[in-house]
């Protein structure tokens, strides 16, 4: 198969091509491999919740229609998908909690590394949630609000801290359907309880239970982890940056930081400014030290720091490939297991920190945040003695791309002049057809890249504004879509705004946990129009999404009332009856549903769609095509 028809990209390209003639095995290498996948798994009808089992059921009839059990394909795909989503919401949580341990561990001054950057974030955030503020010093203020917020992983509560942000009319609704979510482990430890053998088996109550889970990330874990990443490392700004291999630096030391968490990765852009460390650097004869990204701690470290992205989920292995990677620093999630094996044929040091997330092959430094900046260091020096010994020749195939990046809520409201009235009056006045926020991973079954960058770009053609997180925030960075300049090839009237503004019109919000910053400006919109957020002109999608993440994404995204289009088809198409309750039957219980549509062209037409379903709906003018 041709390079060509597996990524869009130059720069994956490039080096995909060195890789087969070098005989180095690539995650599409493995897909290929794994050809044909099980049907009963794709279609999500295969069980193994049991020893009894495993089980598959035949969704077609010749073949057995339930399991040892008696469980049929409702019970058995609708259990799938909520255990699905418990282990991405699981996820996204545990990484809010770490955030949220170190948070209050800095409020009680057992961290090292770590300060709080944005005291007025920290107040306001305290006051939203009833602690007391004034005459306080931001460690004390920040001690009682990481204790009260850790209460929102327990059981005591009705309610989650952040659930009142929604618009009053949609914690109704949950709360009639019995959704509101509780308490986050309490959330996912009852879907696990729900889908043992022989308890919920109504595959509609699994589902809701599902959603209230799934609730339970977005306004619990993730949001908890924006908010706190916010107050501690910094409140992202507006700002340029680059994207793609090229930001790799042939002459410096270079360090990419993969995983999620940006606990680690702040830390070591500190220590990566040390006197000692560049002097060393210099001393193995090196230039300087420079710093990349890859994925979501990429994410986090661009939109507070400026630090250049190298890539997204399926460049992690072609990175090292450039022979100028001096180490990989890992935190957790998404780290391909390959990543060890491609470094033995390079001098790549694959070093891992949490232990939770354990790499065979991999040098393990157990990261501690009250240590943090200490082992920041310690990790820098032993990638600058990792520098002289490079093998091979380097090849940077590409130079870098600018992209701008650093849109918080908080930015994107100061653009406007401190309110959201003015982006308000744009989509009444057509000049903004409405928004989409375009998220999610690479998928190695997708052309990588394309799918993001083809819905963006007819999104943005059609006067849609764009959000974009995680892998398609890299996806479409490097395409070129997220600079100002980027203006001339949207429609007239966002191009007219993008202009006014000095904004792209793909604007990046950060990564996978930051998906939680679209519900905050959704429900700031909402609450300012009087509204719920299903009845604004909105709109979700993930073009090449994988994970399990994905799906807890996606399930708080339409249980927040906002349409949502999957480029790839979930693990559900084995119950007829599952499908169609999210296809279409979820609208009329939570205002939104799912879509799912391979193509991107096919995708931005049934976004635009609801779109104007929505505008007309709320009585506002039809846009010129």
């Amino acid at each position: 198969m041709k390079v060509e028809t597996l990524s869009i990209a130059p720069d994956t390209q490039a080096i995909l091509r060195f890789a087969r003639e070098a005989g180095i095995e690539t995650v599409w290498d493995r897909l290929q491999a794994q050809e044909p996948q099980c049907g009963y798994c794709a279609l999500g009808v295969s069980c193994r919740n049991c020893v009894m089992g495993p089980c598959r059921v035949d969704p077609f009839g010749d073949g057995p229609q339930k399991g040892i059990c008696g469980a049929d394909a409702d019970i058995i795909v609708a259990r799938n998908l909520a255990r699905t989503i418990a282990a991405g919401a699981s996820s996204h949580s545990d990484h809010g909690r770490d955030i949220l341990e170190t948070f209050y561990h800095t409020g009680t001054g057992e961290t090292t590394g770590y300060e709080i950057t944005d005291v007025e974030k920290l107040r306001r955030l305290a006051a939203e949630c009833g602690v007391e503020v004034d005459g306080k010093e931001p460690k004390e203020i920040a001690r009682e609000l990481g204790w009260l917020l850790l209460e929102d992983f327990g059981s005591r509560k009705e309610a989650l801290t952040f659930v009142r942000r929604a618009p009053k009319a949609r914690q109704e609704l949950w709360h009639r359907l019995g959704i509101t979510p509780r308490g986050i482990d309490r959330e996912n430890v009852e879907t696990l309880h729900r889908t043992h053998m022989g308890v919920d088996n109504d595959y509609v109550n699994i589902l809701l239970h599902a959603l209230r889970t799934s609730l339970s990330d977005g306004w619990g874990g993730s949001m908890i982890a924006t908010e706190l990443s916010d107050v501690l490392f910094g409140t992202p700004k507006p700002r340029m940056s680059y994207v793609n291999l090229g930001a790799l630096k042939e002459d410096h030391v270079n360090i990419a930081l993969h995983g999620h968490n940006p606990m680690l990765s702040d830390v070591i852009v500190r220590a990566a400014q040390d006197s000692d460390l560049r002097q060393r650097a210099e001393e193995v004869g090196a230039r300087g030290i420079n710093l990349v990204g890859l994925c979501c701690t990429g994410n986090e470290v661009q939109m507070r720091h400026g630090i250049p992205m190298a890539g997204n989920h399926l460049l992690q292995e072609l990175v090292i490939m450039t022979g100028v990677l001096d180490a990989m620093i890992v935190d957790y999630q998404c780290i391909m297991p390959s990543v060890t094996d491609i470094a033995k044929c390079f001098h790549t040091l694959v070093i891992s920190t949490f232990d939770k997330a354990k790499f065979p092959g991999a040098t393990h430094i157990s990261f501690d945040p009250k240590r943090g900046l200490e082992i920041g260091r310690e990790l820098v020096r032993m990638a600058v003695e990792n520098f002289p010994k490079r093998i091979g020749t380097p090849r940077i195939p590409v130079e870098p791309v600018r992209m701008m990046t650093g849109f918080s809520v908080e930015a994107i409201l100061s653009a406007l002049g401190g309110t959201p009235e003015p982006l308000v009056n744009a989509i009444k006045e057509g000049a903004i057809r409405g928004a989409a926020g375009v998220v999610g991973c690479n998928n190695p079954k997708i052309k990588q890249d394309h799918g993001h960058v083809t819905l963006v770009r007819r999104l943005i053609e059609n006067d849609i504004l764009v959000v974009v997180t995680g892998c398609s925030a890299v996806a479409n960075g490097k395409a070129g879509l997220m600079v100002p300049e980027a203006a001339d090839l949207a429609g007239p009237g966002l191009r007219a705004v993008c202009k006014a503004l000095g904004i792209p019109p793909v604007l990046h919000l950060g990564s996978c946990v930051d998906n939680s910053r679209i519900l905050v400006l959704a429900a700031a919109l909402a609450n300012y129009l009087g509204v719920d957020i299903s009845d604004l002109p909105l709109a979700g999608a993930a073009p090449e999404w994988y994970s399990e993440k994905a799906v807890a994404i996606g399930g708080y995204v339409v249980a927040s009332g906002i349409f949502t289009v999957l480029g790839v088809q979930p693990n559900i198409f084995g119950s007829p009856n599952v499908v169609r309750l999210l296809s279409q039957d979820l609208e009329g219980v939570v205002g939104a549903r799912f879509a799912v549509e391979p193509d991107p062209e096919k995708a931005a037409l049934l976004i635009r769609q609801h779109i104007e379903s929505n505008r007309k709906a709320l009585g506002l003018p039809a846009v010129a095509v």
